[in-house]
């Protein structure tokens, strides 16, 4: 009998998700191909029949006119982020950053107040410089996708007196070239987590800091924004010197795993599986399709399943027009790779490297002769602050602290999940007081001193 490489390792459940799963992936990608030739009165009709079927359900009182529904709307229709920044009265810069690997990154810069311009663009503001970076299938839309411009951490930022950036991870939104491979290659599709830390977030800060002038500068990332932070501060020695305090939002290092147990038992047991799903290109490029044909409650509430299903979150915190607006914007473009190496560091429950050997759980001894590299993130010089919540399946904070220097500071947030941090009710209360605070502690570059972890 020919040797199968998952017989006798899956149960006959994980089979049956699997094959499911493959269906799955066949009929939306038939969908998709249909949709694409479809004329827009037809695309139109479907969007119709759905709103029909919307109210038949009683979803009118989302409908009801009010001041939130208003600034919804605005953000649900805005397609870029100028437009997102227009709604509150910002001005914003682009600027490209060619990575050593050949990658084109587009920045955003918010250098100036609402209702203002500054004099000089792309030049030095002197002003303190702060970097934000998003998470894992986002761009940087997601910062400031709220409803309320006092709970949009950049534009808080902006008014406390800072020159605000927000990158871009290669192949989403703003960053899909390279002047080496097209989109439609495999290869231009090739990266993961390694080459976020090795080339992404060093070259944007530097650019960043020749621009500005300035010596330093804070970061702030948000889930694997984090991620990508830890990973580059713990192999680059020099750029701990230009980063004067690392502020992880909902940090991501080693999640225990999912909360759909099937789904989470078989990505573990085979990351590689990922790559028969979705291919070696882009993971989910069929979002904005679904999107395009669904009205954005019953859009919303599709994500809402999906995140309860696979993370268990409930986004009891976030207000029913903040996720009309916001997930809209949720979705970017990003390797099929990085979401493999995502469920590789689950397997191992380690935060190393892309493990190109892929060795099957079952055949690796006690004493193993072969691991894939960790990223030594105990070295990180840089002041790190966490600010995570306690309801939040993706952060076990405690294995997170016992990986990290002991000068890290953590801050629990009650009753918060993963996005509760970027779109709650209450950030405004909860959360950016303390970036705040953080943020004028170390924007002078000082190194803090046997500062004690705390949770």
């Amino acid at each position: 009998m020919p040797h199968v490489p998952l017989l006798g390792r899956l149960s006959f459940q994980e089979y049956a998700v699997l094959i499911l799963g493959f269906l799955f992936i066949i009929v939306e990608h038939v969908l998709q191909i249909v949709i694409l030739f479809l004329p827009k009165p037809i695309i139109t009709w479907f969007y119709d029949r759905s709103l029909i079927l919307f109210r038949k359900l009683g979803g009118t009182s989302w409908e009801r006119p009010s001041e939130e529904k208003r600034a919804s709307d605005q953000i649900l229709n805005a397609r870029d982020f100028g437009e997102l920044c227009g709604i509150h009265g910002y001005s914003f810069e682009e600027h490209v950053v060619l990575t050593k690997d050949g990658y084109l990154l587009g920045l955003h810069r918010l250098p100036s107040k609402a209702g203002q311009k500054s004099a000089h663009p792309g030049t030095s503001t002197g002003k303190p410089v702060v970097y934000l970076h998003h998470g894992l299938l986002m761009n940087s839309e997601v910062w400031v996708c709220l409803t309320q411009a006092e709970r949009a951490l950049p534009f808080v930022l902006v008014e406390q007196g800072y020159d605000v950036w927000l990158g871009n991870n290669r192949g989403n939104k703003y960053s899909k070239k390279s002047i080496h491979h097209s989109p439609s290659e495999a290869k231009f599709w090739d990266f993961s987590i390694d080459d976020f830390a090795w080339h992404d977030i060093p070259d944007a800060i530097q650019y960043i800091l020749d621009t500005t002038k300035a010596k330093t500068l804070s970061y702030i990332g948000f889930s694997q924004g984090s991620a990508q932070a830890f990973a580059a501060l713990s192999i680059h020695p020099q750029l701990n010197e230009k980063v004067n305090v690392f502020i992880a939002l909902a940090p991501a290092m080693n999640p225990a795993g999912l909360a759909a147990p099937l789904v989470d038992g078989l990505m573990k047991a085979s990351p590689t599986l990922m790559f028969l799903f979705f291919g070696r290109k882009s993971i989910l490029s069929s979002a904005t399709m679904w999107q395009s044909i669904l009205y954005p409650p019953i859009f919303a509430k599709l994500i809402d399943s999906s995140l309860l299903w696979l993370f268990d979150w409930k986004s009891y915190n976030i207000s029913t027009h903040q996720k009309i607006a916001a997930y809209a914007h949720l979705y970017s473009f990003a390797s099929v790779k990085s979401v493999v190496h995502w469920f590789q560091i689950m397997r191992n429950a380690a935060f190393h490297m892309y493990d190109d050997e892929v060795i099957p759980p079952v055949i690796r001894t006690s004493v193993s002769s072969y691991h894939p590299a960790r990223f030594p993130t105990r070295n990180i010089v840089t002041p790190i602050v966490l600010l995570y919540g306690d309801s939040d399946s993706l952060v076990d904070i405690r294995t997170m602290l016992a990986q990290l220097p002991g000068h890290t500071v953590a801050k629990r947030l009650g009753t918060y999940e993963h996005l509760d941090i970027l779109w709650g009710k209450k950030v405004d209360i909860d959360v950016i007081p303390h970036v705040i605070e953080a943020l004028k502690e170390h924007r002078d570059g000082s190194r803090a001193n046997g500062i004690g972890k705390g949770i």
